[in-house]
C-alpha cells in the first residue's frame, strides 16, 4: 500500500507557520519557537508585518518561500483561514493545522466560516485537524505543532483527545510522571479529520503501542467503531469521555428510549469495540500501564497475598465495589498453603501471609495461586514491616511470576524503602502501585479488555439459517402504516411485526364496542384481559387502560366501558381507537422482562434488555448492546443485568428456558438490522418461564428513512452482509455457494491455504508460506465488513463444506480506493470460480461506494493476469519492481 494520507501531517519534513510571531505570550510566537527548539526538518515563519523574528527570516506569504512545505500551522483569525487554506492548496501543501478559534463552537456566524474553510481544503484537496485546537505532537522526531509551554517525553503511547486544555493538563501531568508519547494530536471541532481516520493512521503507527483517546462527541459513528475496532484488534485502546450523566431523549414514546441515556450507548459501543473505559485521567494512565503487560488473564477471579491484613482489607473492598470476584482457592491450593504458611495466615482470600514473611514464603504463595485453576490473576502486597526485606521479595515474586502465564501486579506501600523493589519489577515490565486500590483497578482494566476483546471477535452471521423471518411482509405492514400518516403501530400490527421474525406473540384483537369485546373473549376463552389502544398512551396502567383476569361475560362488557370512562378521565386528548382483547396469560413460573430498541443520535438503533412489568423504569435494570447480535452477544447482554440472577432455580421456580430467551433477542436483532424505519420498539412484559418466551405487550415506533441505496447504513457496525450471497452451479451439476467469509470460518480456510500448492501460496502471499497463524488466520475471518470484505466459494463433499477460493479487498486509508487479493484452489481452477469471486467483490466495492480497485500480480502469474484482461483490469508494469504488475480497474468515474 502506498503511504498514509496524513503522512504528511503526523511527519513532514517541512511546516510553515501562519502568524508567527515574536510576541512571548502570541499562539504564534509560542509554536514558532517550540518548532525552532526542537524539529529535524525546514520551519517557515509567515507573518507580512515581520520580516525577521528573533534573527530568524521570515516570509509574508508562502508563495514566497520558493520550496515545498508539507505542513501548514495556522494561527491567525478565524475571519482569514480560508484565504490561507487558498494559498496554501495552491503551493501544493496537503495538510493544516488550524489553531485559531471563532469558528463553529461560537454560533452561525462562526459555523458560516467553518464551512468556507473546509469547502476551500476540500477544493484544493487540503486535509485540516482542528480547528480551535491545541495542534499535534510528534516527541520521536521534535514535531511540537502547538501551543503547549513545553514538550512530551518520547514514548509509546498516543493521545488523542478533543480537549486542548485536557492536552495541556495531561502533558504537564506525564512530564512529571516521567510518562512518554508517539504522538499527541488535540481535534478540536474536527471540522474535516476526526478520530476515525486518525485512528486509522496510529493502528498502523510503528511507534505507537497504545492508544488514549478523550471523547467529548462523536461525528461519524460508523466510521469511528470501524476505526476503533480495527486499532483495539492490535494495539490496546483506553477511552475517557466526559458527560456520563446526561439525560436520555426527552421526547421518547417507549419505556426503552427513556431508559436509555447517551451514555449507556458510547458504553456499549466501546465495549463492543474492545476498547477499556476509565472515568479519569489517572485510571487511563494506569490503565495504560496494566495493559502493556505481556500477560492476559482468562478471566477476572483475583488472588490477594499480603504481609498485612489491612491493605489485604482495602484491596478486597475495591474488588467488591468494582464487581469482580475474588478467587476461591482449590482445596489443593489451600492444602499447599497450610503446608508452608504458619498456622495464623487467614485461610483465604486474601491470602495473608503473616507480617514476617520472608522472600520464600512469598515466592511459594505467589506460586501456588499462579497454578490454581481458579485464579487468573494474582495482586502481591508488601508492607515495610522491621524483618521485611522489599528488594528480596521483589526479586523472588519477579523470578516466579515468569514461570506463570497469568498477570500479576505489585503494591509496594510505602517510599524510600520499598525504592529498590520497585525499580525491580520496573525491569521486569511488571505494573506496581503504592497502595492497593489504583492496583486492583488496573488489574479490573485487564480482565475488562480481555473480555471486551471476546466482543470485538464476535461477528454475526447471516440471518437465522433455521427459519427466515417475513422480512418483506414487515416492510409491507411499516409503509401501510406509515401510508396512513401512523408512526406508532397498533398491539395488533406491532404483534404481526414480531410474529413476521418469528417471535413469540400473545394473541390480541382489537373490540370497537362492548359486545365486539364479549365476543372475542368468548372465542380466546376466559379469563381475558383488556388493554387501551391509543398511539397517545405509552403507559396503559397509569393511565387506567389495564384490566386483567376478566372471568366472564358481564365483567367483559362492564370492564370495557369501565376502561373508556377511566381513560378518557385520565388521558382526556388522548386518541383511543378501541380496546385489546387477549387470552390472560398465567405462567406461575413466568418472570417478566423487557427488550427494547431505540435510536441514538449518533450510534444508530440499538438493543437493550433488562426487568420489564410495570416497575421498569423504577427498578432501572437494563443493559445495552450495539447491534447485531449473535449467542455470544445476547448472553453476555443478558447477564450484565441484575435480573439475570432470577432466570436460574429460584426458590419453588425451575431454570427459565435460557435459549428461548436468547432466540428471542436475536430476532430482535434481526429485526433492527433489516427493517431501518424501526425507531422505537417495547416487549413488555416478555414472560419466560421453563417451557418458553412468550410476548404480551408490544409497542412499535417507526418513521420514514432517508434513501440510501447503502445496505445497513442506518447502523454503526456493519451486520453480516446476506445480500452478498448467491448460488451457482459448475457445468458438471457440482453446487456452490459464493458468500461473504465468518469467524466460523477459521478452520475451513486454514485447511484451505494447507492444500494450495507451493506456487499457489507463493503467488498469493509473496512468501513460502505454509499454513496461517492464528493471528493471520483471526485477521482473514473475523473481518468488518465496513471497511473490507472477503468472499469465498464453496461446496459441500460428503456433508461437509469445502473452500474451493476467495477473493478480498481492503479499504486504503483513503477511504476511495481499494486493494484485492485472489486465489482458487489448484484443483478447482480454470471453471469460472475466480471470475465468479471478482465479479461478486467488484460489485460489493461498487457499492461501497468505492472509486478503484488494485492489487499486485507476480509477472509470472500468467493465468491471474489473463484473468484480469477478461475482467477489464488496466495492468502495468510495477515502479518498484519490474517483476510485479500493477492490475487496476475504475469502479466509478
Amino acid at each position: 500500500m502506498s503511504q498514509h494520507y496524513l503522512s504528511m501531517l503526523f511527519s513532514p519534513k517541512s511546516v510553515a507557520v501562519f502568524g508567527a510571531s515574536g510576541r512571548p505570550e502570541a499562539v504564534g510566537g509560542i509554536i514558532f519557537r517550540n518548532l525552532l527548539a526542537g524539529f529535524q526538518g525546514e520551519v517557515y515563519g509567515i507573518n507580512p508585518k515581520r520580516p525577521e523574528i528573533d534573527g530568524r527570516s521570515t516570509y509574508a506569504s508562502i508563495d514566497e518561500i520558493g520550496r515545498p512545505v508539507e505542513l501548514a500551522v495556522i494561527a491567525t483569525p478565524a475571519e482569514s483561514v480560508a484565504a490561507v487554506i487558498e494559498s496554501c492548496g495552491k503551493c501544493g501543501v496537503k495538510a493544516a493545522v488550524v489553531l485559531s478559534a471563532g469558528f463553529s463552537e461560537t454560533g452561525p456566524k462562526g459555523a458560516a466560516l467553518q464551512k468556507a474553510v473546509v469547502d476551500t481544503a476540500k477544493l484544493f484537496g487540503v486535509r485540516l485537524l482542528g480547528p480551535n485546537c491545541l495542534g499535534i505532537m510528534r516527541p520521536g522526531t521534535g514535531l511540537n505543532a502547538t501551543f503547549y509551554r513545553g514538550d512530551a517525553r518520547p514514548g509509546n503511547l498516543a493521545l488523542v483527545s478533543q480537549s486542548g486544555a485536557l492536552c495541556a493538563a495531561i502533558l504537564d501531568w506525564a512530564h512529571a510522571a516521567g510518562v512518554g508519547f508517539s504522538s499527541v494530536v488535540s481535534v478540536g471541532t474536527s471540522a474535516d479529520i476526526d478520530f476515525g481516520e486518525i485512528l486509522d493512521y496510529l493502528v498502523s503507527d510503528p511507534k505507537t503501542d497504545s492508544i488514549l483517546l478523550y471523547v467529548e462527541g462523536i461525528r461519524d459513528s460508523r466510521s469511528f467503531v470501524s476505526a476503533l475496532r480495527a486499532a483495539s484488534r492490535v494495539k490496546p485502546v483506553i477511552g475517557v469521555k466526559v458527560g456520563r450523566h446526561l439525560a436520555g431523549s426527552k421526547a421518547a414514546v417507549s419505556h426503552t428510549g427513556a431508559l436509555v441515556g447517551a451514555d449507556d450507548v458510547f458504553d456499549a459501543a466501546l465495549r463492543r469495540a474492545g476498547v477499556v473505559r476509565v472515568k479519569t485521567i489517572a485510571q487511563m494512565f494506569t490503565a495504560a500501564q496494566a495493559l502493556a503487560y505481556r500477560h492476559r488473564p482468562a478471566g477476572n477471579r483475583l488472588a490477594i497475598i499480603t504481609n498485612g491484613g489491612g491493605p489485604g482489607a482495602m484491596a478486597a473492598d475495591q474488588v467488591a465495589d468494582l464487581g469482580i470476584p475474588l478467587a476461591e482457592f482449590a482445596p489443593e491450593t489451600l492444602a499447599k498453603l497450610d503446608g508452608f504458611l504458619p498456622s495464623t495466615w487467614s485461610h483465604g482470600n486474601p491470602a495473608d501471609i503473616i507480617g514476617d514473611a520472608p522472600p520464600e514464603r512469598y515466592r511459594q504463595a505467589v506460586d501456588a495461586c499462579m497454578a490454581d485453576p481458579n485464579v487468573d490473576g494474582v495482586l502481591v502486597i508488601l508492607t515495610p514491616q522491621a524483618m521485611t526485606q522489599p528488594l528480596a521479595v521483589a526479586e523472588a515474586v519477579v523470578s516466579v511470576a515468569a514461570q506463570h502465564p497469568k498477570p500479576l501486579l505489585a503494591c509496594w506501600m510505602g517510599d524510600a524503602q520499598i525504592r529498590d523493589g520497585r525499580q525491580a519489577f520496573a525491569l521486569a515490565g511488571i505494573p506496581t502501585f503504592r497502595t492497593p486500590e489504583p492496583a486492583v483497578d488496573a488489574f479490573s482494566y485487564i480482565a475488562a479488555y480481555h473480555q471486551n476483546q471476546k466482543l470485538l471477535l464476535q461477528t454475526p452471521g447471516p440471518l437465522s439459517q433455521r427459519i427466515e423471518p417475513d422480512v418483506e411482509g414487515a416492510r409491507m405492514l411499516i409503509e401501510s402504516a406509515l401510508a396512513d400518516r401512523r408512526h406508532v403501530l397498533n398491539e395488533v400490527e406491532s404483534k404481526a411485526l414480531l410474529s413476521a421474525f418469528h417471535i413469540p406473540v400473545a394473541h390480541t384483537m382489537i373490540a370497537r364496542s362492548p359486545n365486539e369485546a364479549l365476543l372475542l373473549a368468548e372465542q380466546f376463552g376466559f379469563p381475558v384481559a383488556l388493554k387501551v389502544n391509543s398511539p397517545d398512551i405509552t403507559h396503559k396502567t397509569d393511565a387506567g387502560g389495564v384490566k386483567l383476569g376478566l372471568d366472564n361475560a358481564h365483567a367483559v362488557r362492564a370492564g370495557y366501558n369501565d376502561m373508556l370512562a377511566e381513560v378518557r378521565k385520565n388521558r382526556p386528548n388522548a386518541r383511543i381507537d378501541g380496546i385489546a382483547v387477549e387470552p390472560m396469560i398465567r405462567k406461575p413460573n413466568g418472570r417478566e422482562l423487557m427488550i427494547g430498541v431505540t435510536n441514538d443520535p449518533i450510534f444508530g438503533p440499538i438493543i437493550t434488555f433488562g426487568a420489564g412489568g410495570i416497575m421498569v423504569e423504577v427498578m432501572g435494570d437494563r443493559a445495552v448492546a450495539l447491534p447485531p447480535l449473535n449467542a455470544y452477544l445476547a448472553r453476555s447482554l443478558i447477564d450484565r443485568t441484575r435480573v439475570a440472577k432470577l432466570l436460574g432455580q429460584f426458590r419453588h421456580m425451575p431454570p427459565v428456558d435460557r435459549e428461548a430467551l436468547e432466540n428471542v433477542l436475536l430476532r430482535v436483532s434481526e429485526m433492527v438490522c433489516e427493517l431501518p424505519w424501526l425507531k422505537e420498539m417495547d416487549i413488555n412484559p416478555l414472560i419466560v418461564d421453563e417451557h418458553g418466551a412468550l410476548a404480551v405487550d408490544a409497542r412499535v415506533v417507526v418513521d420514514y428513512v432517508s434513501a440510501s441505496s447503502v445496505p445497513y447504513d442506518h447502523m454503526a457496525i456493519h451486520p453480516y452482509p446476506s445480500h452478498l450471497i448467491s448460488q451457482w452451479q459448475l457445468p458438471d451439476g457440482t453446487d456452490v455457494t459464493i458468500r461473504p467469509i465468518r469467524p466460523e470460518d477459521a478452520d475451513l480456510e486454514q485447511e484451505f491455504v494447507r492444500g494450495l500448492s507451493e506456487e499457489a501460496k507463493f503467488f498469493r502471499f509473496l512468501s513460502a508460506l505454509q499454513e496461517l497463524s492464528p493471528a493471520m488466520l483471526a485477521r482473514f475471518t473475523q473481518i468488518d465488513y465496513d471497511r473490507e470484505m472477503a468472499l469465498i466459494a464453496v461446496t459441500v463433499q460428503n456433508g461437509k463444506e469445502l473452500e474451493l477460493g476467495v477473493c478480498r479487498y481492503a479499504i486504503n486509508p483513503d477511504g476511495e480506493t481499494c486493494e484485492f487479493a485472489l486465489v482458487v484452489s489448484d484443483a478447482w481452477q480454470g471453471r469460472g470460480i475466480g471470475s465468479r469471486l471478482m465479479g461478486g467483490l467488484i460489485g460489493a466495492a461498487r457499492a461501497r461506494g468505492l472509486r478503484l480497485m488494485e492489487g499486485e500480480v507476480l509477472a509470472s502469474n500468467k493465468n491471474m493476469l489473463k484473468l484480469m484482461d477478461i475482467l477489464g483490469f488496466n495492468v502495468t508494469v510495477s515502479s518498484d519492481d519490474p517483476n510485479i504488475r500493477r492490475a487496476a480497474k475504475m469502479l466509478k468515474s
